[in-house]
């Protein structure tokens, strides 16, 4: 169970508002209301960003772990995806994948 329906549950179940609910967890009611109706699968944006991460761990591993962001870019492109530079440096930091240099 997510934290949104656990609150969605204290209202149901106990009658406990969710400005209560919300307050004793520590989150906004903001934060509530977003997520509630959100559904169990993943977003389409989700699903694609977990794509595009897949593609620059296959471009990343066939290079060895030499390939930094620009060279894996130009690769996406090639491939059709529209995607920025700074996007996939941004992805690369958050795997922990780090080019090394090739030997001289």
């Amino acid at each position: 169970m997510t934290v949104a329906g656990f609150i969605a549950d204290q209202r149901t179940e106990h009658g406990v508002p969710h400005t209560t609910a919300c307050r004793a967890l520590g989150v906004s009611e903001s934060w509530f209301y977003k997520w509630r109706r959100r559904p169990a699968e993943p977003t389409k944006r989700e699903v694609r960003r977990a794509e595009l991460a897949d593609r620059i761990r296959h471009f990343f591993a066939a290079s060895g772990g030499t390939y930094g962001s620009p060279r894996i870019t130009l690769d996406l492109w090639a491939e059709g995806w529209q995607v920025s530079e700074n996007t996939v440096a941004k992805i690369m930091a958050e795997l922990g994948l780090q080019g090394r240099k090739p030997p001289r």
